[in-house]
């Protein structure tokens, strides 16, 4: 995801594949399954997260609980968003991208357009 690291990347994807908030420890436990870290190194990159407002805490005990502020689609739009602001000609890269969508995703395009929900 733009804007984000590795480790970063990893936490959040842990974060949106769950439903209800994790601990730093929970974090520990399920991103070990891919890279082994440390206890103070997650701290350091949910906190890092929390800075940059991916992620929400509540303090619970001497601790807190992490959710994310957006949904995975939220922060892949937005990060189709600056790619476009970026461009010095979006409609271009729109067209483009156009070119490469399946028929469900041109589909779903079309009644987000219309104004209906693109997954119903």
């Amino acid at each position: 995801m733009k804007g984000l690291g590795e480790l970063e990347a990893d936490v959040m994807n842990v974060l949106w594949a769950t439903p209800e908030p994790l601990t730093v420890r929970d974090l520990v436990e399920r991103t070990s399954e891919r890279k082994q870290s440390a206890y103070t190194t997650i701290l350091t990159v949910v906190t890092h997260l929390y800075e940059k407002g991916w992620v929400v805490r509540d303090k619970q005990g001497r601790g807190y609980l992490y959710r994310p502020t957006r949904t995975r689609e939220e922060a892949t739009s937005r990060a189709l968003r600056d790619i476009l602001d970026a461009s010095t000609d979006s409609a271009a890269v729109l067209l483009h991208l156009a070119k490469t969508v399946s028929a469900s995703e041109s589909e779903a395009l079309r009644r987000g357009l219309s104004g209906k929900d693109a997954r119903s």
